[in-house]
């Protein structure tokens, strides 16, 4: 038999969603319990619609309820991961009347699973960096921790040297910023009295999506050395990335 908890709250949850289509009774069975549907609009001013069904059992509240998510404005995997965090939330809460806690929790649950996806998304996209580097005194021993970062973080590089000393890099935009990171924070280089020292003058040039022709040239973890101004042109022009040279051209000028 359905419990009368289960009945006393859908009848207050129907009193708190009463706009038109908020919530809805799929089912009232004294065997099977009842099934719950509340829609609820998230997400700020973007309003992303979803749909929560609650299936409360009959040893409802003893039990937590079933859930399913729903969503014409978010992905079947997104729906599923807001899922799996309101059932862990259920699993947690007291053994009483649950569901408008649930429904109000959705909100957090979205935000959650949208930032994941975005960071997601931002390591699978391919970036592209130019940094400058103030000074390397100590080349093999600068180069070599250049190189061993990049191939510890999946990055390929390109360290050019000249009147500018310039690093292009490619791969996830996140092991790029602990690049930087590596860079400002640990000793690479001896400054002019011999002793260790930290890149602190490094620049980030420019840091952007990269476009699906540059860097196609681009593998491993190459040193070149440039005499002016047109060769290092030509060294960003052989891995396609002319319209950067171009973007940071007023930077090297300076």
């Amino acid at each position: 038999m359905m419990s009368e908890a289960a009945l006393e709250e859908v009848s207050v949850l129907s009193s708190i969603y009463c706009g038109e289509g908020e919530l809805t009774v799929r089912q009232q069975d004294a065997q099977d319990g009842l099934m719950v549907q509340i829609n609820s609009s998230v997400g700020g001013e973007r309003g992303l619609d979803v749909s929560l069904l609650f299936h409360l059992h009959p040893p409802y509240p003893l039990c937590p309820p079933a859930i399913s998510v729903s969503s014409s404005s978010l992905s079947r995997t997104q729906c599923q991961d807001i899922r799996q965090k309101l059932l862990g939330q259920a699993a947690a809460l007291p053994p009483e009347p649950m569901v408008h806690r649930l429904v109000e929790r959705l909100q957090e649950c979205v935000e959650v699973t949208e930032m994941c996806e975005e960071v997601k998304e931002e390591e699978e996209e391919e970036w592209t960096a130019v940094l400058s580097l103030d000074h390397i005194r100590s080349r093999s021993r600068y180069v070599g921790q250049l190189q061993r970062w990049s191939l510890q973080l999946q990055l390929t590089g390109r360290l050019l040297l000249g009147r500018c000393i310039l690093m292009i890099l490619l791969g996830a935009r996140p092991s790029i910023k602990e690049f930087c990171r590596l860079l400002k924070t640990v000793k690479v280089d001896v400054d002019s009295s011999g002793r260790k020292c930290k890149e602190r003058m490094m620049k980030v040039l420019i840091e952007s999506p990269l476009s699906p022709y540059a860097g196609h040239g681009l593998q491993g973890f190459v040193v070149k050395s440039y005499e002016s101004l047109p060769e290092l042109s030509a060294a960003f022009q052989e891995l396609n990335m002319t319209e950067i040279y171009q973007q940071i051209l007023p930077s090297l000028s300076g």
